[in-house]
């Protein structure tokens, strides 16, 4: 991400323009919104459904500033010193990465033994820079924040940065030597970018979008927008005394391209088809604007975006992005933050800033302006004096530690990542509910026949039921005519993995349910899946919502469910119960209001009547175990009973 501090300090980016020397700060503001995107979107997604937009920008102010850099180093010494960059980028990147590689790794060796799968060439990927493919081919979505995400999941981006470094001063050296116009080096890099554009539309899969989301093929239109810019637009060759008309086409550019980005942050899905089709393409062209305008000496973005807690933050936002996502995973691996989102929010955002805070004053930026030249006397004065060198004692025996953790965690990484109890009863009962809603189909027509001519009697007497009817009723709960209405109920079930742990329960109740669940399923997900069936006439009178265990619903997701579904269905929209996820509340208010907004959506309250219950759960807090999903079936029959008779 922000990786360019040791050259603004080492070049200055020194503008000599009416005898005064500026210096091109407000980077750093756009590095500030890029992080703090990032991280509000994985505090808050429904609050900013464009967060993980963050890292485009971070590519177009790499690109922009790295190979403004190496165009200025050539202007003035005529040539590149390759060795050089890589020795800088080095020193700037792999300090800090270390550090957080080993302190997660030991982490997850002590503390959470489940992440330990593929741990061997997640962290030999990313020493390699080649993290982001490995993703491809091992890792789950960036936006599945339920199934046991990684710690690692974010360092795809700075995988790509690194292959970008790798190649990038050869191809300005060839550029520079070969292409004597701006404007063709320009053409070229820009075929090249809506190439990688036009590679992630046709790549994108909506069921599994991660080939599009870290290919570096798909991803590259970011860095080179950024860099065909730095060579038609190079600060240290632009004017700052420019005229007044000017200087206001420049600000108009810089506030209009920064307000539509903020705006996409809030409304551009990264789950959306659009996105990947050229949304996404269209979003760093705005971005590619706003940095243009900073860039300008003559231009009042600079002081806009200029100020001391941007510059603060923006400095600090390499390790920022670095920390973010293993201070998170692990905070609320340990505590359930569902009930008080907020609060628990900053104190994730106080964590992540005292640890950069202590990595950028003892890793990185003495690790950056150390000479390694003098390591071997460095290392024989100590041997001398060991006494005499406290700091670098505490330190050699924690790194000896994080070390030591980390081998252990390689030797004892599983040969394949071990189903948990719970992920073998939901695919179990997946697989019985497939086998079960080809006969659901059949007797939902026949139900559908008899409807008219069929009525409840509510005063049912026990003794009436049959005796496998009679033991429905004790198990779940339930009186005869709940009973008699459930098995006369079409039903179909729509939801995630809480619903197909109880699919076997429902079908019981319900032998005319179809159910249709998937494990981490979003509310995005849904619109396909609803026309999906409707198209194949499975789509029940009474259709059962079960959406939220992993992730946010927006009010739009929320309509488009309701209208998906249509006007002519009663729908029952299940709330969730997930303490250890911020987004719980958020969610039940957004099902609460849904329900308020349409006469045919009604609320089956899991949560309220779950939340004082524990013993209802396995162990994640979230999945009902036997015993919970018989109230939870209860729950559901009693609902659509009532309202129903």
């Amino acid at each position: 991400m922000n990786h360019f501090n040791a050259e603004l300090t080492r070049m200055g980016l020194r503008q000599q323009r009416a005898g005064k020397r500026r210096y091109i700060t407000g980077f750093d503001g756009i590095r500030t919104l890029a992080v703090l995107g990032v991280i509000i979107y994985h505090l808050a997604p429904s609050t900013l459904q464009g967060g993980y937009l963050g890292v485009p920008i971070f590519f177009v102010v790499s690109g922009y500033l790295i190979t403004y850099l190496l165009i200025q180093e050539f202007d003035t010494t005529n040539k590149i010193d390759v060795w050089g960059f890589y020795e800088r980028r080095v020193k700037r990147l792999y300090p800090a990465l270390v550090a957080m590689i080993l302190g997660t790794t030991a982490y997850i060796t002590l503390f959470q033994r489940s992440l330990l799968a593929n741990i061997r060439g997640t962290v030999l990927t990313n020493l390699i820079y080649g993290y982001n493919w490995f993703e491809i081919h091992h890792g789950q979505s960036y936006f599945d924040r339920f199934s046991g995400e990684s710690p690692f999941t974010h360092l795809w981006s700075l995988s790509i940065e690194g292959q970008f470094y790798l190649v990038w001063p050869l191809v300005v050296l060839g550029l520079l030597w070969f292409v004597h116009r701006k404007s063709r080096r320009l053409a070229i890099l820009m075929a090249v970018a809506v190439a990688s554009a036009v590679a992630m539309a046709v790549l994108y899969n909506p069921s599994n979008p991660n080939r599009a989301y870290y290919g570096t093929d798909t991803r590259m239109f970011a860095i080179l927008i950024g860099a065909g810019m730095a060579f038609v637009w190079p600060a240290h060759k632009l004017r700052a005394d420019i005229g007044r008309s000017q200087r206001l086409t420049l600000d108009a550019v810089g506030v209009g391209s920064l307000l539509a980005l903020i705006y996409l942050f809030f409304n551009m899905s990264g789950q959306a088809t659009s996105t990947y089709r050229g949304g996404m393409f269209w979003f760093t062209v705005l971005s590619g604007m706003l940095v243009g305008t900073v860039a300008h000496p003559g231009s009042d973005m600079n002081r806009l975006l200029s100020n001391r807690l941007f510059s603060y933050i923006g400095k600090r936002s390499y390790g920022i992005y670095l920390y973010q996502f293993p201070v998170m995973i692990f905070y609320e691996a340990k505590v359930n933050i569902g009930n008080h989102p907020l609060l628990n929010a900053v104190v994730e955002v106080a964590l992540i800033m005292v640890i950069t805070e202590l990595s950028y004053r003892w890793i990185e930026n003495p690790m950056r302006h150390y000479h390694y030249g003098q390591l071997t006397g460095d290392v024989v004065r100590y041997l001398q004096q060991p006494r005499a060198h406290r700091f670098v004692n505490t330190f050699g025996v924690v790194a000896a530690l994080l070390f030591g953790l980390t081998a252990v965690g390689f030797v004892q990484q599983p040969a394949a990542a071990k189903p948990t109890a719970l992920q073998k009863t939901i695919t179990a009962r997946q697989a019985a509910t497939q086998k079960q809603n080809a006969a659901a189909l059949k007797k939902q027509k026949a139900l559908a026949a008899a409807a008219s001519k069929k009525k409840h009697d509510k005063a049912v007497a026990f003794s009436k039921l049959s005796k496998a009817d009679q033991k429905l009723a004790k198990y779940y709960f339930l009186s005869p005519a709940e009973v008699l209405s459930s098995k006369q109920t079409s039903l179909t079930a729509i939801g995630d993995s809480v619903l197909l742990d109880d699919s076997g329960d429902l079908q019981d109740v319900f032998p005319g349910a179809i159910v249709n669940g998937k494990v981490g399923r979003q509310a995005a997900d849904m619109h396909d899946v609803i026309t999906s069936m409707a198209q194949q006439g499975q789509l029940a009178h009474n259709v059962l919502i079960n959406i939220g265990t992993n992730g946010y619903v927006t009010p739009e997701q929320a309509d488009d469910i309701v209208h998906a579904i249509g006007p002519d269905h009663q729908i029952f929209w299940v709330t969730a119960h997930v303490p250890t996820r911020e987004w719980q509340n958020s969610v039940n208010n957004r099902i609460h209001k849904t329900a308020d907004s349409y006469h045919n959506v009604h609320v089956i309250d899991w949560y309220a009547a779950a939340k004082d219950h524990p013993k209802w759960f396995v162990s994640d807090h979230v999945h009902p175990n036997n015993y919970g999903n018989r109230y939870y079936t209860s729950l559901i029959a009693k609902a659509i009973a009532r309202e129903n008779n």
